[in-house]
């Protein structure tokens, strides 16, 4: 019955062979022509049974048409491809093929409708994902039933409104659809005024439409669609906006549901509990034939780095969509960027990445070099304070660089009320510590604010070190800032929100610089202990701010997050500084 060498499948019919652009890929697939991950192979196992189901038909109509349509009458619409025919992949074929040609018999409604009535397509960034499904999309659109109404929805209207204007562009630049439709506020319609059709499908007779949403509103316009759209799930925390859309194809016989999206950076959010669903399905877990799975992911990290050819695991368009030089590029920048690899192994081979791994190796910031503090009288540094916790550990730090170098020498304290004094924080002994001189305990169950103060008096009094700026989070501060100005003066503290937006770069110039070993933190023990404990928290731009490794409360990072605040100062006054410091 089926080919997979050429391809091909016979319903029975002597010398009547259909081409099936499915079976080829596949084929193709199966004998390691075309290289894809062990996630999609599984899928394609699945696929397989169906054709010697007899509850299931094989008909590859309805897809050939789809196909013929969007080759035919779309066209890319962006550079360095816009204008030119939209000219499917044999992977995009088959995947549509995968969604329209497996038919059941509905006996509710007493017809054959489509199988697949959900689809998870998970691949890459820069593979054309939202161009593909907004083709489909705008196929069923034309080539599906009248009154067929289609809603693009995504976490934020910037997002959805990707795909909608994908839809828009392939209309505009067909003379022949843009002369049947119209588009407005609300959407894309049938009929249009300039050229008005009386009646049929292409006229105002045909309420169906294309519409948009984001999750922010709630999907309130999804009461009765044929076809739901969400792309870039992956930035969903739960699935309230999902809910909605997939109730509001309740109504329809051959309704059709997309999920399109990269791998993400939200934690045990929407797409992480997804994608655990189609994983029991792949591992035969769970049945769930109406769903279509296709992961385009890597079988481990390992194979990233040793071997080229891998990369098509979760980049199908690699090479004709894709450039590998791309690839290349992105990963030698990885080798030496703990938020770049996270980003290249989540963004271009959908490996997840999560706040449950440290942001630095030991091998990176453990130090056993020291100073004497008398070798930095009359320097001026910059200080930070990280005051995010009146109860618990506090820290205060100063960034000391001399005349005509480079490298920064940092000097620091710890503060932790007495009602703490006990705490096996990880197994670490703050009572040790506070022998050692490294914690300085205040009486009661919350710190002291004075006794920072006194710190930052005492290096200028005891070490003749002077602080320049002194950077420091705005919460908790107010009177402590208060005090402080009237020692130091109105100019010298500088407010640092902790935000992705202040913190991003400053992190990665730390991250450089302990790689760089030019920076010496005088082999404190604690200042090691929190670098140990500090995640990364990235968003979807690539955007980063430390937090602590998942799982691992008692943790902390207190005096991690002071020397990006020491960073964060010393770029945005670096000019200024340098002058001080006479380099």
């Amino acid at each position: 019955m089926i080919d997979l060498i050429s391809g091909t499948y016979n319903k029975g019919i002597p010398c009547i062979d259909e081409h099936s652009w499915l079976l080829e890929y596949i084929g193709k697939c199966q004998r390691k022509e075309i290289i894809v991950g062990r996630e999609l192979l599984q899928e394609f196992d699945i696929l397989l049974t169906y054709f010697d189901n007899p509850d299931i038909r094989f008909e590859l109509g309805d897809a050939h048409i789809r196909i013929k349509f969007i080759e035919e009458k779309c066209k890319l619409y962006e550079a360095p491809y816009d204008g030119e025919p939209f000219i499917l992949q044999l992977f995009q074929k088959a995947f549509i093929e995968n969604i329209y040609s497996f038919k059941m018999y509905d006996e509710e409604i007493n017809k054959w409708v489509r199988l697949i009535q959900e689809v998870l397509f998970l691949v890459s960034r820069k593979n054309g994902k939202t161009p593909l499904i907004s083709a489909i999309c705008f196929a069923e659109f034309f080539c599906g039933e009248k009154g067929t109404k289609i809603l693009c929805s995504s976490n934020n209207y910037e997002q959805a409104d990707l795909a909608f204007q994908a839809m828009d562009a392939m209309r505009e630049q067909s003379p022949s659809l843009e002369r049947l439709t119209r588009k407005n506020i609300k959407g894309i319609h049938f009929g249009n005024p300039r050229k008005p059709i009386k009646h049929g499908k292409f006229s105002y007779e045909n309420h169906g439409n294309i519409k948009k949403i984001s999750a922010k509103t709630g999907a309130k316009e999804g009461k009765n669609i044929k076809v739901g759209m969400v792309d870039e799930a992956h930035e969903l925390t739960d699935d309230s906006s999902i809910m909605p859309i997939r109730q509001a194809l309740s109504t329809q016989n051959d309704p059709l549901f997309f999920e399109l999206t990269t791998e993400g950076f939200v934690n045990d959010g929407y797409l992480d509990r997804r994608l655990k669903e189609a994983r029991n399905v792949l591992d035969g877990e769970d049945d769930n034939p109406r769903w279509a799975i296709w992961l385009y992911t890597q079988d481990n990290e390992t194979e990233i780095w040793q071997d080229e050819n891998s990369w098509y695991k979760s980049n199908p368009g690699l090479g004709t969509i894709k450039k590998k030089s791309f690839i290349r590029k992105m990963l030698k920048e990885a080798k030496t960027n703990m938020a770049t690899r996270a980003f290249v192994l989540s963004k271009d081979f959908n490996l997840k990445q999560n706040n449950s791994k440290a942001w630095l190796s030991p091998e990176i910031y453990v130090r056993k070099e020291t100073f004497d503090i008398k070798e930095l009288a009359g320097c001026y540094g910059i200080g930070a304070v990280d005051l995010a916790e009146t109860t618990d550990l506090i820290s205060a730090r100063m960034m000391i660089m001399k005349p005509g170098y480079s490298y920064k020498y940092m000097i620091q304290q710890y503060f932790i009320p007495e009602a703490k004094l006990d705490c096996k924080d990880d197994g670490k002994d703050y009572r040790e510590w506070k022998k050692q001189g490294l914690v300085t305990v205040s009486p009661g169950n919350d710190n002291d604010f004075s006794l920072i103060t006194k710190w930052f008096v005492d290096r200028v009094k005891n070490d003749k070190i002077k602080p320049y700026k002194i950077g420091y989070d705005t919460a908790l501060a107010k009177y402590w800032a208060k005090e402080m100005e009237d020692i130091f003066g109105d100019d010298c503290l500088e407010k640092v929100p902790q935000r992705r937006e202040v913190l991003s770069s400053p992190m990665n110039l730390l991250e450089a610089d302990l790689r760089s070993k030019s920076i010496n933190y005088n082999a404190n023990v604690i200042d090691e202990w929190c670098l140990s404990n500090i995640a990364l928290d990235m968003d979807k731009r690539g955007l980063i701010m430390p937090v602590k490794v998942q799982g691992k409360r008692e943790k902390r990072i207190d005096g991690g997050v002071t020397m990006i605040i020491c960073e964060t100062i010393f770029q945005q006054f670096k000019s200024e500084y340098l002058k001080y410091v006479g380099g």
